[in-house]
This record gives structure tokens, sequence and C-alpha cells, in this order.
């Protein structure tokens, strides 16, 4: 049923090209989807697989706009959506992959209210 094997390997892979396997279904093979490769499922009899979803927590704090006492950068003729004042200051960053533009951040002189703009 199952060609000869290339190399040992765990039973998570190929043993003919190392690619990952399916886990067991309903067929009486697993089947490498890469190379066709075949093992007996009765040789996962036994085996038991755990999995972990961990997410990675913020080490650091970004400082809010109200914790700094003085607003430092360029500064723009923008109307703040909030209170109307007509100066923001501004600061760019690349948040998002490099073949998009800079997120832009502005934020208001008078009320220290922030808006982002995606460009």
């Amino acid at each position: 049923m199952s060609k000869k094997s290339v190399f040992v390997t765990e039973l998570d892979f190929c043993a003919n090209c190392g690619t990952v396997l399916p886990l067991p279904g309903t067929e009486d093979v697993v089947t490498c989807k890469k190379c066709g490769f075949q093992i007996d499922v009765a040789e996962f009899d036994g085996v038991e697989i755990h999995s972990k979803i961990s997410f990675n927590k913020p080490e650091t704090k970004i400082a809010n706009v109200e914790e700094t006492d003085d607003l430092t950068g360029p500064t723009v003729d923008r109307k703040c959506s909030t209170c109307g004042n007509e100066g923001m200051v501004y600061t760019t960053r690349q948040t998002r992959s490099a073949d998009e533009g800079q997120t832009i951040f502005y934020t208001c002189t008078n009320c220290r209210f922030q808006e982002i703009e995606y460009s």
C-alpha cells in the first residue's frame, strides 16, 4: 500500500519528501498531498496530537499623548475636528507593508485630540 520511504521521520511528516502530512481522516491511509506517499492509518493508533495557540503580549506601552508634556514635530494648518483649532502637529510611521504609504498621526496643539490618516 505504501511506497518505500526515503528517510525516517516522525509521523507528522512525509517519509518521502518531508512535507507535513494531513491529519488522519476516514480513509485507511494518510496520503501526502505533495508526492502521494501513503502511510497506513493504523500506524497513527495511540498518537495524541496537542496544539496550543498563544498570542504575543505587548512588552512596552506606547505613551498616550496626554502623558507627554510637549508636542514636538512639524505644525500644519489643519483644523481639529474636536475643538476647531487651526494647528496640528504630525508624525509619520510605516505601520503597514513597505509598498504602501505611511500612516500620518495628527495631534491637536490645543486639545491633544489625535487623528490618523492612512495614505
